[in-house]
């Protein structure tokens, strides 16, 4: 019997060091969540948006210039019209977003998921989408007004969107 209390103790003893060891996984302390939020013609130019989360937000016309929006979530998001010339949205989740018109003018969309997004009329001239994860036929669009290269990363927007 006194071995279970002495066994049932360390367990105890354990669980209370684990316990108490344990730091909690608190969310990024500036975390930005404008998520079904109507931002139609906010102005966010060169503003610290790392890790924002913009889950269905109306973005028409919004002014994203030199943004800093890596990691941001974009799903569902309408940027109809939205200006991101030299944004970053480096490994940006964008599935389903509402490009239509935007100028992403020297964007960097490395690494971000784009697919099932609207690109009709969108400007991407310098834009870097390498090993972004677009729809095939989003990229054959893309592709037929791709033009020049990106200042910042230095890849031509027809080779990152791998246009023949």
């Amino acid at each position: 019997m006194r071995r279970f209390f002495v066994v049932l103790l360390a367990i105890a003893l354990a669980w209370l060091w684990v316990l108490l060891g344990a730091t909690p996984a608190f969310a990024q302390a500036k975390t930005i969540n404008y998520s079904n939020t109507n931002l139609e013609n906010r102005d966010f130019a060169n503003t610290d948006l790392v890790g924002g989360v913009f889950v269905a937000a109306e973005m028409r016309n919004a002014n994203f210039v030199g943004a800093n929006m890596k990691g941001a979530i974009l799903t569902k998001g309408n940027l109809l019209g939205a200006n991101l010339t030299g944004a970053n949205l480096e490994n940006a989740l964008g599935d389903r977003v509402t490009f239509y018109k935007a100028k992403l003018t020297n964007a960097i969309l490395v690494g971000a998921t784009l697919s099932r997004s609207i690109f009709n009329e969108a400007e991407v001239t310098g834009a870097d989408f390498t090993d972004a994860i677009i729809d095939r036929y989003d990229i054959l669009q893309l592709c037929q007004r791709a033009e020049g290269v990106n200042p910042s990363t230095g890849v031509a927007t027809r080779d990152s969107l791998g246009c023949r």
